[in-house]
């Protein structure tokens, strides 16, 4: 048999998978690599995130490119997140065979309607509907000059989403996304495949916790919005006691925790302190205000965490409504936690959770599927 070579054109170095995005392309990476996949990994290099030697265990070449950060780049009618990621090095290095080409996020297609790539098979890789994130965005922050920064990349993020017309194959995270991709590209195929994640097997504490744990990169303003929102909605004036871990939470966060004695806040957590967190409290809350991808937090939470207890736009089509609690306001996620603090999980949950998350979220099926998607 011959060897399957793959380009990954990725937004950032996808190690340490530390954030939503780079989790999929990282594990993703490993998966295909115990298929026999020979992947071709090209990296657009971010502040703050060094070259990593990790990800030469797992494909035969590695290569980085630094982005184009600056007026030209944001000045350009594309989005930013697009113009700032081009280089006529990758675009040589493409050319060098006829190998496909897997363009993570529309953040890596700068070059998938290139006449050069004309008859290569390019395959985009969906995490967001982009200019839907970018508008909320918009409605969250709290800075004037982000917010219009926001609102002028949700614009053009929405007319530039019209070049996913070039690509062969679009591979979605969520059912609703691929409805929506499917409804907007009808000459496309479409396909669903969920985010790959760090997840092998379900891993439960036995017995209660006894605090509930939101977690999550915090600087993010969505997720410090659904924070703020916990904290003085949620948890106020109940003894249930909240703990917040995750990346740079901004300082009006620090301050409003230090408000409220039933809530700790854990900034920068390492991996493994993470999953302890997540295995330990009685409860993982996660709620969002945008329904778009799908949030792989929420995958670790059910692997790894006794109760979930989410708002439907965090679930957003990914099918897990079964294995998740739900409350839509705060009155409904107070009753649930009270609920929830007085019951421990029967092992026929667990057994439902882990039939449920097999059979949909399984990296080593999802590599296969991917695989056949492809090289057909």
């Amino acid at each position: 048999m011959l060897d399957k070579y793959l380009h990954i054109i990725a937004f950032d170095i996808p190690y340490p998978p530390n954030y939503g995005g780079v989790i999929d392309v990282y594990y993703k990476l490993k998966a295909l690599y115990s298929k026999g996949i020979k992947i071709i990994l090209h990296c657009y290099e971010y502040p703050g995130r060094d070259r990593a030697n990790e990800l030469n265990k797992y494909c035969e070449e590695v290569f980085y490119y630094s982005r184009k950060l600056g007026l030209k780049s944001a000045l350009s009618f594309k989005p930013y997140i697009v113009s700032s990621r081009r280089s006529k090095r990758l675009l040589e290095n493409l050319l060098k065979d006829n190998y496909p080409i897997l363009f993570e996020g529309l953040h890596s297609c700068y070059y998938i309607d290139h006449k050069k790539l004309r008859n290569r098979k390019k395959i985009y890789r969906e995490s967001n509907i982009e200019h839907r994130y970018y508008y909320n965005l918009f409605r969250v922050d709290k800075n004037f000059f982000k917010k219009g920064y926001f609102l002028m990349a949700s614009l053009k993020l929405r007319f530039y989403q019209r070049i996913l017309k070039h690509a062969n194959l679009m591979l979605v995270v969520s059912q609703e996304d691929t409805t929506y991709l499917q409804e907007h590209f009808p000459e496309n195929q479409v396909s669903y495949l969920p985010s790959f994640h760090a997840n092998n097997k379900i891993d439960i504490n036995a017995g209660r916790g006894d605090y509930a744990l939101y977690n999550g990169n915090i600087e993010v303003p969505e997720n410090a919005h659904a924070v703020k929102y916990l904290i003085k909605e949620v948890f106020n004036e109940t003894e249930f006691p909240l703990i917040v871990a995750g990346m740079n939470p901004p300082s009006y966060i620090q301050k409003l925790a230090a408000l409220h004695p039933n809530v700790s806040l854990i900034a920068n957590p390492d991996d493994n302190h993470m999953f302890d967190l997540i295995k330990n409290a009685q409860v993982n809350i996660l709620v969002t205000f945008q329904a778009t991808g799908l949030k792989l937090k929420l995958l670790n939470t059910l692997y790894r965490g006794r109760f979930c207890l989410v708002n439907d736009k965090m679930l957003n089509g990914t099918g897990l409504e079964p294995i998740c609690e739900v409350g839509n306001n705060a009155e409904d996620l107070k009753r649930c936690l009270g609920e929830i603090f007085n019951k421990e999980l029967k092992s026929d949950e667990i057994a439902k959770r882990e039939e449920i998350l097999y059979a949909r979220y399984s990296n080593q099926k999802n590599a296969e599927k991917l695989i056949d998607l492809i090289f057909e």
